[in-house]
């Protein structure tokens, strides 16, 4: 079993706030547990909202189950109203992340006597607010999240499962069913990959000096770009897979001059991706000097194919429309990503990639 990082900090948060109640004598000290349980974000700057959100929902939940107790009673019928009005309040307050920990504040409270109401109320937002604290704490201190590590590593990873079954389906070496699974799980990653970008687009834009602000800026907009070609890589994967028999009755040159084509995108994919963090020399041209001449090539090619007068061809020839699109496609995104990155190595030297080895992730 593997212990990430979140789970490691959820444990280290819950011992925290425990630990921290019950120096404190507090009499209730699960709630700072449960709290902190909730609390706990994959980013510091999510944790900082949750923290924000938290508190202020919590106060709503406090405030409403103590004016409900002191103006009715504490019977099931009034809690349950209590709680409905106090999800329509912090849904309306856009704070729907912060209603679990909310409503277990309300029950806390109103199910306490009455004469005990206002003390006990005190103690136990008291104590959703440290659990709460603990976690913001823990994120901030333990374990901070390398999101720039974390993200190019993923880009890497994604971008050669892709490329490494484009050059297997080229050479008609690709199980139709087996790459239609890796297909999809290719997908999966992508979508991860998203959700990774927007974690590290929210901490590296938000906890940085203003002087490095504009640097920073790019980076991101660079990071963008790279996810960009590499969603563009698999768009032209899954379309080779679809027209693969389309492929296989085109003469002969054209599918060499289609699996050099994409033989030259992915080395230079490949290429971008290593000199991106200073592993190959930076200022080469990988793209720029081939890229209008290479996509001509392969367009006019594939134009000489309705030359061919045979019919049924013709329409195989429609079906590979699409793919050589996808081509001439991925030629421009990479293309756009090698002038970011250029640009990027010249203007912005002291805002350069720093990753860590893969295996100190």
């Amino acid at each position: 079993m593997k212990i990430g990082a979140r789970i490691l900090k959820t444990g280290i948060a819950i011992a925290l706030s425990l630990y921290i109640a019950t120096l404190l004598e507090l009499p209730s000290p699960a709630f700072a547990g449960i709290a902190a349980a909730f609390a706990v974000q994959p980013s510091i700057y999510r944790s900082y909202q949750t923290l924000i959100e938290q508190i202020q929902a919590n106060m709503i939940g406090a405030v409403f189950a103590l004016a409900f107790v002191f103006l009715f009673s504490s019977n099931p019928l009034i809690i349950g109203f209590t709680v409905m009005l106090v999800i329509g309040i912090t849904i309306k307050l856009k704070f729907e992340s912060a209603i679990p920990l909310a409503l277990v504040t309300v029950i806390a409270i109103m199910e306490t006597p009455s004469d005990e109401s206002i003390e006990f109320s005190l103690i136990r937002f008291g104590s959703i607010v440290l659990g709460v604290l603990s976690a913001f704490l823990v994120n901030l201190i333990f374990l901070p999240p390398k999101y720039e590590t974390k993200l190019y590593y993923k880009i890497v990873d994604t971008t050669e499962e892709i490329i490494k079954w484009i050059r297997i389906n080229t050479r008609n070496a690709a199980g139709h069913i087996e790459l239609k699974e890796e297909i999809e799980k290719m997908k999966d990653n992508l979508t991860k990959l998203e959700d990774l970008f927007s974690f590290y687009k929210e901490e590296h834009n938000r906890f940085s000096k203003k002087s490095q602000q504009f640097g920073k800026t790019r980076k991101t907009v660079l990071f963008r770009q790279m996810i960009l070609t590499t969603n563009q890589a698999h768009d032209t994967l899954r379309r080779l897979h679809r027209v693969d028999n389309e492929i296989g009755l085109m003469p002969e040159d054209f599918q060499n001059l289609l699996r050099m084509e994409l033989d030259t995108l992915s080395s230079a994919h490949e290429q971008l991706l290593l000199q991106f963090v200073g592993k190959i020399k930076s200022h080469i041209p990988i793209m720029e000097e081939k890229e209008h001449m290479q996509q001509s090539v392969l367009l006019h090619e594939y134009l000489k194919l309705y030359e061919i007068q045979d019919e049924q061809l013709q329409i195989h020839v429609a079906e590979l429309f699409p793919l050589v699109s996808m081509v001439l496609e991925y030629y421009s995104q990479l293309a756009h990503l090698e002038k970011l990155l250029d640009s990027f190595q010249t203007y912005h030297s002291d805002n350069e990639v720093k990753v860590e080895e893969k295996s100190e992730i």
